[in-house]
């Protein structure tokens, strides 16, 4: 029996004035996949995650997220429906502490209203040592069980990138878009990215990822897409697409 995708973009299109940013870019991603999305700068990456998570509306096509049709849903909609992203420009709050962090991103999960929350009600009391346990279990996932009492603005620029991955972590997605989470990491800090991706994939997270490390996404990644002036050139393996003509072309001989 054939797998369903777990996210089908089809024939997805966005324009800014007389740009076309993303041109009609169409594939799947299928559950427990680690997908890597690439191509040079100004390749339309970003726009194409901003399109799925809802960010920048379509102007033709449609995204379907474990077979729903997403166009219209706002992205916080589409984060309660498990599909979560980070952002490739920091998205932390700097003077919460790391745990409070966290716990922000386990809210999305919120079952209780304000009223519950304004009156202190017992649900809701219950709720948030439940959403502070499992913040704190997530903190230990990624090794900042330590700095959990910290200020996230004294953390190292590596552990405010984890940071943002594990808040990210805490609205349980089925689907986790990075989007450049090696941006700034040293090769050590790099390393234990890589180990932290595969452990998120095996405890049964699907991952979409934008990387400029070639290393990075070419170790890790279960296949490739590769953008470039916002239409997708190619769609393979990863030895696939280090060979494929194009690719290289657009690289222009650059290592991938």
């Amino acid at each position: 029996m054939q797998v369903a995708p777990i996210l089908e973009v089809k024939n997805i299109r966005k324009v800014f004035g007389g740009l076309v940013a993303v041109a009609d870019v169409s594939f799947d991603i299928y559950p427990g996949e680690i997908l890597g999305l690439i191509g040079p700068n100004g390749a339309g990456k970003t726009t194409m995650f901003n399109l799925i998570a809802g960010l920048y509306p379509l102007d033709g096509g449609e995204v379907c997220f474990q077979g729903e049709k997403l166009n219209g849903l706002k992205s916080h909609e589409r984060t309660r429906r498990g599909l979560v992203r980070t952002f490739q420009n920091l998205q932390i709050f700097n003077n919460m502490t790391v745990l409070e962090n966290v716990m922000v991103g386990r809210h999305t999960r919120s079952r209780y209203g304000f009223i519950d929350a304004a009156l202190r009600l017992s649900r809701a009391r219950r709720e948030e040592r439940e959403i502070r346990q499992k913040a704190m279990s997530y903190l230990d996932l990624v090794d900042l069980m330590g700095y959990a009492d910290r200020t996230a603005s004294s953390l190292s620029f590596g552990q405010q990138r984890l940071l943002e991955i594990t808040r990210a972590l805490a609205a349980e997605p089925k689907l986790l878009m990075l989007d450049e989470p090696a941006a700034g990491l040293n090769r050590k800090e790099t390393d234990g990215l890589d180990e932290l991706i595969r452990r998120i994939r095996d405890q049964g997270t699907t991952i979409l990822l934008i990387e400029h490390d070639m290393e990075l996404v070419m170790g890790i990644a279960d296949r490739v897409i590769v953008l470039e002036y916002g239409q997708k050139i190619a769609d393979g393996t990863v030895e696939e697409v280090q060979e494929d003509p194009r690719v290289i072309e657009a690289y222009l001989g650059e290592e991938f």
